[in-house]
């Protein structure tokens, strides 16, 4: 039964030419601003030169911080909490995609924290204070840019972990679809995964009487099915990325998990993944889905499973087992249509750290709750997902 409470408090600037918005956002809260990117794309896209016009029209000062990854670690953050006291910044300004917004999340949190920010991460502390904090997106994938949820890697302890508050949520986010023109086509296909994952994430639920969601959640990934191809073979084609950064956006900002109890198996155990090998998360999500998807096929999830398959792929029949296995078969044939690996191994995982990844994975306790996995559970589908093996699901 739907039960909830929700708020959307990012102002959302969408479409060509916000970036006229920036100087009258960012003035609201100061004019020192920590200016956080990743590899340079900015720069070569021309984004970057003109942000530092409009900064010294405007009487803006921006600190930068350059070369964030793309599995944001805990070394930026730190970085930037020594650059945010430094210089007394009073807005923490991400320019790119989730994983430079991640990280700026933590840097404005951790800003006024004594302690060291990886604390957020292992439970050693709460967030209860933050900077403010502004977004311009250019990669349409995580949805980071209207919630406040973040992801950051340690790379001495080879973890990669999640935590999030409200005072995460940015206070605004500029959403210009062009500036996801020059995104590369593995990205491209990633960050179409991603969005399609965290629907899937809240859409395999067992909380009933949930159809209004369960239709957003099917219409989001459509949009994605229809729309990553055509991004793919069109890089500047306005309606395919306005489409699928929008859709991105919604697809995590609180609105399909609203009320339910979402599962995120998935996404915990990709995690263990990307803390090693630091692959691109869209990327670890399109190997691991489908074999989940497998994995959990039973009786008890067919009914589920085969709505995805009937009302997203427009698979005819009355049986749902059999309905459903068509069903992850086409999103299987779809990932692999953008140009992604197909299995672990072809990624450069290691067969030796399955069992270690599976453990770290359930250190906290059994993931998911579409069904329940235990470590013996997520061994086995880190096991076929390696091998490439689908059997197990007849």
């Amino acid at each position: 039964m739907l039960n909830f409470d929700i708020q959307f408090p990012t102002r959302i600037h969408f479409g060509r030419g916000k970036i006229e918005e920036l100087a009258r956002e960012v003035l609201t809260y100061g004019k020192k601003v920590l200016l956080v990117y990743g590899g340079g794309s900015i720069k070569r896209s021309g984004l970057y030169e003109q942000l530092l016009n409009i900064f010294k029209e405007s009487g803006i000062t921006p600190i930068e911080l350059p070369g964030v990854q793309s599995n944001p670690r805990i070394s930026s953050v730190r970085q930037g909490v020594k650059l945010c006291r430094e210089y007394e910044v009073e807005l923490v300004l991400a320019v790119g995609g989730g994983s430079t917004i991640d990280c700026a999340k933590i840097i404005a949190a951790g800003t006024g924290y004594e302690g060291d920010a990886w604390d957020f991460f292992t439970r050693r502390a709460r967030i209860t204070q933050a900077l403010p904090l502004g977004c311009i997106l250019t990669l349409a994938a995580t949805g980071s840019e209207m919630n406040g949820n973040a992801v950051i890697s340690n790379e001495e302890t080879e973890e990669k972990l999640g935590t999030g508050s409200p005072l995460l949520i940015p206070r605004f986010s500029i959403l210009d679809p062009e500036y996801s023109f020059s995104v590369p086509p593995e990205q491209t296909a990633a960050g179409t995964v991603d969005i399609m994952s965290h629907v899937f994430e809240q859409y395999f639920s067992p909380t009933p009487g949930t159809f209004i969601q369960d239709r957003l959640a099917e219409a989001m990934l459509k949009t994605c099915i229809h729309y990553g191809p055509i991004a793919l073979a069109k890089p500047d084609n306005y309606e395919a990325r306005a489409n699928l950064m929008w859709t991105g956006s919604l697809a995590l900002n609180g609105l399909l998990g609203a009320g339910k109890r979402t599962d995120w198996a998935t996404h915990d155990i990709e995690h263990e993944i990307s803390a090693i090998y630091d692959v691109t998360h869209g990327l670890g999500l399109a190997i691991l889905t489908p074999y989940w998807m497998y994995y959990v096929l039973d009786e008890k999830t067919a009914p589920r499973l085969a709505d995805y398959a009937r009302y997203v792929w427009g698979i005819e029949g009355s049986e749902d087992l059999a309905v459903a296995r068509v069903g992850i078969e086409k999103t299987t044939e779809f990932f692999r249509s953008l140009h992604l690996a197909g299995s672990l191994k072809e990624i450069g995982v290691e067969a030796e750290r399955l069992e270690e990844m599976a453990a770290k994975a359930t250190a906290w306790g059994a993931l998911g709750s579409f069904k329940k996995l235990e470590y013996l559970d997520v061994l086995t589908i880190l096991q076929n997902a390696y091998k490439g093996n689908t059997a197990f699901s007849a």
